[in-house]
C-alpha cells in the first residue's frame, strides 16, 4: 500500500477509529460544510468528533444496540453522514435509503432490513415513515434533523437530532470517563465487521441489501485516494443520493481515509451556484450532469453576439486540436500552445469558472457511457475528466483510467488490488478487497453472484482491449440477436442516440424480432431552448414531443446513428428501422426508471406493450393512455396519439452514402 495519500491512511480499520485519528491529526482542518440560508457553516474534524460522539451516546440512551439496523433518509446533510458513523460506533449498521422513494419502495427496504431506528432529514420523510408503521413493525424510534412543521407531532417515539445529542451531553457531564468508554467500545471492532448495507436499484426485481464491511470500504477508498493522489486538501460537493455506493465512497469513505472536506449544498436547486462557490478539486457526476452543463453552455452561446460566438468557435477549434494532447503531456506545436494559452484567458478559463470547475484536480463519470464528443469537450478545456467502472458489490472500484491513458470508448484498467477476467460467456468478472460480504437474507443470490473463490459476476458483457483497458458492450442478459442472427446490444444503440443533447432517454427493442425499434424521450431543456429560438410555441412536454419539427430533428439523429452503425461490422445489422417519441418522460416515480435513473426494461415492455406492438405491425401511430404519479402523490393519466416513423437502413460498409430501403 505504498504511496497512500494523506496522514489518515494509517488511521485505523473502521470509520469510528479513523474519526478519532483524524480529530487528532487534522483537528483544526475543515471536515464538513453545509450551506444554510445562503451561508456556509463549517465544522472541523475535532468538532465533528464531538458531534458524532454526543449523538452516538444519545442513541445508546434511546436503546440502540449492536447489530441494530438504522435507516438514513434524506438529502446530503452533515448530520446524516455523522449519523452513520455514530451508529457504527455502537456496532449498529446504517441503511441509507433513497430519499425520493415512494412509501411502498421505502417500506419494502425498511421492512426487509428490519430497521429499529431511522434518522431522517425533515417532515416529508417523517410522514413517510409514520405512514408505514403498520408495514414496518420493527421500526421503533425516528430522529429528525429539520424541525420545521413537526412541533405538533406526537414525540413519544419521535426525537429531534438536538434532543438526542443533549441526551449524550448530559451523560458525558454525569460520567466524565464516558468519552473514553465510548472509544473503547468500538476499539474491538475489526475491518471484517459489516459497516453499511446499501440496497441495489432493483432493475430486474426487488432491491437486494448489499452488506459491505469496513475492509471493503476502507481499503477501496485508500486505493482510490492513492490512485489519484487525493489528500486532506481536497474539496468535494456531496449532492448524489446518499443510498448510492458512489456517494458513500466519495463523500464518506474517501473523505475519512484522506481527511478531505465534504461540502453539502443548500438544495438540489442551488447545486450549480454552490459548486461555483466551492470549486471542488475532486468531482464525480453521471454523464447526464456533464451533458446538461454542456447543453447550458451551448444554449447560452446561441444567444451570444456574433463576436463572442466567433471567438468561442475559433478557440474551441484550437482546444479540440491541442487541448487533450497538452493535458496528456504530449508534443504540441508552439503555435498551438500559444493559441491555447490565449484561449485559456478568453474562453476556457471563464467556462471552467462558470461550471465551478476552476480548481478541479480529477473528475470522474460512470454509470452510463458518456458521448465521446462530450468527453473530449471537457478534457480539451484542460479538465482531467476520467471514466470508471464500478458496482455496489465492488465498493465502487473495478476499473480506473490512469493519467495519460484516457480513452472515450473504454473504462480503464483494473483498479489497485483488482483482478479482472472475461468469462467464456463474455461476462466481465472481478475479484478485489472491495467484494461485498453478501446479500442480506439472500444466500441464494449471494452464491449466484459471488463464487466460492471470490470472483463476482458483474452481469455485463465486455472485452479487454490490446492496451489492457476494459470495454463494456452491454448488460450480458440484454445482449441478444435479431431474427436474422444479427447482434443486438440495446444499451450500445441507446447510448449512441443519447450522445445527442436533444435526446434524454432511449429504450431499444429487437431481441428475437426482425428489426430494431426505439422509444425516445426528448431533453426538455435542450429542445425547449431550440423551440424558443425558433418561435415554436408549446404548452407541455407532450405537445413539444409531438411537434413535427421535433420529430424531424430526432429523425436526423436516428439517421446519423444508422450511418455510424453501418460502419461497424458487429452492429451494422442492428440499425434502427422505426422510432417514436414518447408522450411522457420516463420517471422513477412511475416505476419506469430506478432511483439511479436506470431503465427498467421489463416494466417498460409491459407498460407500453401497445406501443411496442405498433412499432412492429407497421402502424403509423397509436393512441395510448398512461397512468402517472404526480409529485404530491396523486394519480392521474396522460393520453396521446403517438406518431411512429420509418427510417432508411444503410448497407454494412463504412462510408456508404446510399440508403437501402
Amino acid at each position: 500500500m505504498a504511496g497512500l495519500a494523506g496522514a489518515a491512511s494509517s488511521g485505523g480499520d473502521t470509520f469510528p477509529k479513523i474519526l478519532l485519528h483524524n480529530a487528532d491529526v487534522f483537528g483544526t482542518r475543515t471536515a464538513f460544510r453545509e450551506k444554510d440560508f445562503g451561508i456556509w457553516q463549517s465544522w472541523t474534524w475535532s468538532e465533528v468528533l464531538n458531534e458524532i460522539r454526543t449523538f452516538s451516546l444519545g442513541l445508546a440512551d434511546l436503546g440502540l444496540q449492536k447489530g441494530d439496523k438504522v435507516a438514513i433518509v434524506g438529502s446530503n446533510r452533515p448530520r446524516l453522514y455523522w449519523s452513520m458513523v455514530a451508529v457504527q460506533a455502537l456496532g449498529g449498521v446504517p441503511v441509507p435509503v433513497y430519499a425520493d422513494s415512494v412509501a411502498e419502495e421505502m417500506a419494502y427496504v425498511l421492512g426487509h432490513a428490519e430497521v429499529r431506528f431511522a434518522v431522517v432529514e425533515d417532515q416529508e420523510q417523517v410522514d413517510k415513515l409514520l405512514s408505514m408503521k403498520e408495514q414496518v413493525t420493527s421500526l421503533e424510534q425516528v430522529v429528525y434533523d429539520e424541525a420545521r412543521g413537526l412541533r405538533s407531532y406526537d414525540h413519544t417515539c419521535l426525537h429531534s437530532f438536538e434532543t438526542v445529542q443533549q441526551l449524550g451531553r448530559k451523560n458525558l457531564e454525569a460520567k466524565p470517563d464516558l468519552a473514553e468508554a465510548w472509544s473503547e467500545g468500538f476499539s474491538g471492532q475489526t475491518g471484517a465487521d459489516v459497516a453499511v448495507m446499501l440496497y441495489t436499484s432493483g432493475t430486474t426485481g426487488r432491491p437486494k441489501g448489499v452488506m459491505l464491511s469496513f475492509d471493503n470500504l476502507v481499503i477501496s477508498a485508500r486505493n482510490g485516494n492513492a490512485f489519484d493522489n487525493l489528500d486532506q486538501t481536497e474539496e468535494v460537493l456531496a449532492y448524489l443520493p446518499m443510498a448510492w455506493i458512489g456517494d458513500h465512497v466519495f463523500s464518506l469513505a474517501q473523505a475519512f481515509t484522506a481527511g478531505y472536506c465534504v461540502n453539502c449544498p443548500e438544495s438540489m436547486d442551488t447545486i450549480d451556484v454552490d459548486r461555483l462557490e466551492i470549486a471542488p478539486t475532486y468531482f464525480f457526476a453521471p454523464p447526464r450532469v456533464f451533458e446538461n452543463m454542456l447543453t447550458a453552455i451551448m444554449v447560452k452561446m446561441e444567444d451570444a453576439g456574433k463576436l463572442k460566438r466567433k471567438m468561442f468557435d475559433f478557440f474551441m477549434g484550437v482546444a479540440r486540436r491541442a487541448g487533450e494532447k497538452i493535458l496528456n503531456g504530449e508534443q504540441v506545436p508552439l503555435s498551438d500552445r500559444l493559441l491555447y494559452g490565449l484561449g485559456e484567458f478568453f474562453v476556457y478559463g471563464p467556462l471552467k469558472n462558470r461550471m465551478g470547475l476552476t480548481r478541479l484536480k480529477v473528475g470522474y463519470t460512470a454509470g452510463e457511457a458518456i458521448g465521446p464528443e462530450i468527453f473530449r469537450f471537457y478534457r480539451s478545456l484542460g479538465l482531467n475528466l476520467k471514466q470508471l467502472y464500478g458496482q455496489t458489490e465492488a465498493s465502487v472500484y473495478i476499473t480506473l483510467q490512469p493519467d495519460g491513458e484516457i480513452f472515450g470508448d473504454t473504462v480503464g484498467k483494473p483498479a489497485p488490488d483488482v483482478e479482472l477476467k472475461i468469462a467464456d460467456s463474455g461476462e466481465v468478472m472481478y475479484r478485489s478487497p472491495g467484494v461485498f460480504v453478501g446479500y442480506f437474507k439472500n444466500d441464494e443470490a449471494t452464491r449466484s453472484t459471488k463464487t466460492e473463490d471470490g470472483w463476482v459476476h458483474t452481469g455485463d458483457a465486455g472485452i479487454i482491449a490490446e492496451n489492457g483497458h476494459l470495454k463494456i458492450i452491454d448488460r450480458a442478459k440484454d445482449v441478444g440477436k435479431l431474427a436474422d442472427g444479427s447482434l443486438f446490444a440495446p444499451k450500445y444503440i441507446e447510448n449512441k442516440l443519447k450522445f445527442f443533447p436533444n435526446i434524454k432517454e432511449v429504450v431499444a427493442f429487437g431481441d428475437g424480432r426482425d428489426m430494431v425499434g426505439v422509444f425516445i424521450n426528448i431533453d426538455l431543456t435542450s429542445v425547449g431552448s431550440w423551440a424558443e429560438r425558433n418561435n415554436v410555441n408549446y404548452a407541455s412536454y407532450q405537445e413539444l414531443a409531438a411537434h413535427p419539427d421535433v420529430y424531424k430533428m430526432i429523425e436526423g439523429h436516428v439517421d446519423q446513428v444508422n450511418r455510424d452503425l453501418s460502419g461497424e461490422p458487429m452492429m451494422a445489422g442492428a440499425q434502427v428501422r422505426r422510432f417514436l417519441v414518447l408522450h411522457k418522460e420516463l420517471d422513477a416515480d412511475d416505476g419506469e426508471l430506478t432511483r439511479t435513473q436506470k431503465v427498467r426494461r421489463s416494466f417498460i415492455a409491459e407498460r407500453y406493450a401497445p406501443l411496442i406492438e405498433a412499432l412492429y405491425d407497421g402502424s403509423k401511430g397509436k393512441h395510448i393512455k398512461t397512468e402517472v404519479t404526480f409529485e404530491d402523490g396523486r394519480i392521474g393519466s396522460i393520453e396521446a396519439t403517438v406518431e411512429i416513423r420509418d427510417m432508411p437502413l444503410y448497407e454494412a460498409a463504412s462510408g456508404m452514402e446510399e440508403a437501402a430501403e
